[in-house]
């Protein structure tokens, strides 16, 4: 359990004096500083220690501080920090292509290094335009690809594209995202998708979704429908934009998200958990979509200063090297069965309105929106660090590290059912 929050409190108001105002919520109990983690702990400014169940964004799914990846950044930067993009390149750029290629679809061949996640997507959009000589997208609603302007263009969540909508161009053709156990299959989803992009052949450049909704609340699709929406890109001469940015890395039981349905897109954005906190992300695509990029001759259309960062690619080489040897995707697909039962028994409480998930992606929908920032802020009073989420707000998500234990996640999950019954 939490106790004096006497440092955080000075942060806050220091925080509050300098960061534009927008970025960081401060209320009187929330949020904590971090200043430590190793594993699935979190320690605060104050000392006090928490059970981290968001993997800080997704991002630590191989674990806080893992010693191994640390040590694998800290000798690259003792050897080289800095490269120069797309100029005079690397050897470990190299060298994490060659184990990239290893763990991706092998219909995958090219492959674009950015830092975050958006830069990944604006490169797969920039690469439809190119490749298909067409101009318009389509995404989903509740669907979240990164908050950078080009991203904002297949933006399913309105209230972060609707302040600059005016200077975005064309608006994407925003679909319904199907729910499994919504009593809608794969099929008869597809036909409202096809109903939907009536008329769209002749300009819709790709359709870009995630595996499983992320940030809308662990929202999973009838089993089937990401072959659906191959077929209908196909149809179309569209390409298929998968977003893995989250789902990726081991999150839903499978190093990939989209291999329940055995579907290749034709290109992969991945990030997140690929660095395990230093930034690093990658579109990475079909040789005949990638190659509408012409051959660079000395400047390149699309690149950045810190394109391939050195140590972004150590990070990113140890981070699959420790994937592998924990078999952390099956790890986490066996923990996600152990929490199943538990969590589908919250169904129980009159304020839990869904339980779902895969894998160590899991959320509990609420009837209201405060009532799951109220279980969120009574849960880390009591030393459990929880995401809310949702379109609305009304989701808690689960998506711990996959190394927790086996005891930390149940203890999680107690702390979670005591604030429910609280928080009713």
């Amino acid at each position: 359990m939490s106790a004096a929050r006497t440092r955080s409190a000075e942060l806050a108001a220091a925080l509050r004096r300098y960061e534009q105002r927008n970025v960081t919520f401060l209320g009187e109990d929330f949020p904590i500083f971090w200043e430590s983690a190793r594993g699935a702990v979190v320690t605060d400014a104050d000392r006090n220690e928490y059970i981290d169940c968001t993997a800080a964004f997704g991002v630590a799914n191989a674990g806080h501080s893992n010693p191994r990846i640390a040590a694998a950044v800290a000798s690259q930067a003792g050897r080289l920090t800095h490269g120069m993009g797309d100029v005079h390149p690397t050897e470990i750029r190299v060298r994490l292509f060659e184990r990239l290629a290893q763990i991706v679809p092998k219909e995958l061949e090219r492959f674009f290094l950015a830092t975050t996640g958006s830069e990944a997507i604006e490169a797969a959009l920039k690469t439809a335009l190119l490749a298909t000589r067409k101009h318009r997208f389509a995404a989903f609603r509740g669907g979240y690809h990164g908050l950078s302007f080009g991203a904002l263009a297949v933006a399913g969540i309105e209230r972060f594209r609707k302040p600059f909508a005016h200077a975005l161009g064309h608006e994407p053709l925003l679909l319904d995202f199907p729910h499994e156990g919504e009593g809608i299959d794969a099929s008869g989803a597809a036909f409202d998708t096809d109903r939907a992009l009536a008329g769209h052949d002749g300009d819709l450049a790709a359709i870009v979704v995630e595996p499983i909704q992320g940030r809308a609340g662990a929202i999973v699709p009838p089993p089937g429908y990401l072959r659906e929406l191959r077929r209908i890109c196909d149809e179309r001469k569209a390409l298929l934009i998968v977003d893995e940015i989250f789902t990726g890395f081991g999150r839903t039981g499978r190093w990939f998200a989209m291999e329940r349905d055995e579907v290749v897109p034709d290109i992969l954005c991945i990030g997140k958990a690929l660095g395990s906190g230093v930034p690093v992300s990658a579109a990475i695509g079909r040789a005949k979509v990638m190659d509408a990029w012409p051959l660079s001759t000395g400047e390149a259309l699309h690149t950045s200063t810190y394109l391939g960062n050195p140590l972004g690619c150590a990070a990113a080489i140890a981070t699959i090297d420790e994937l592998q040897r924990h078999d952390l995707p099956q790890r986490a697909n066996r923990l996600g069965k152990t929490i199943r039962s538990r969590l589908q028994a919250l169904r129980s409480h009159r304020v839990v309105t869904d339980v779902r998930g895969r894998g160590l992606l899991r959320a509990v929908q609420f009837d209201r929106a405060d009532r799951a920032e109220r279980i969120v802020r009574l849960a880390l009073k009591n030393g459990v660090i929880f995401l809310q989420s949702g379109v609305d707000g009304n989701v808690v998500t689960i998506s711990p590290p996959l190394v927790i234990e086996e005891a930390q996640l149940a203890r999680a999950i107690d702390v979670l059912e005591n604030a429910i019954e609280e928080a009713s």
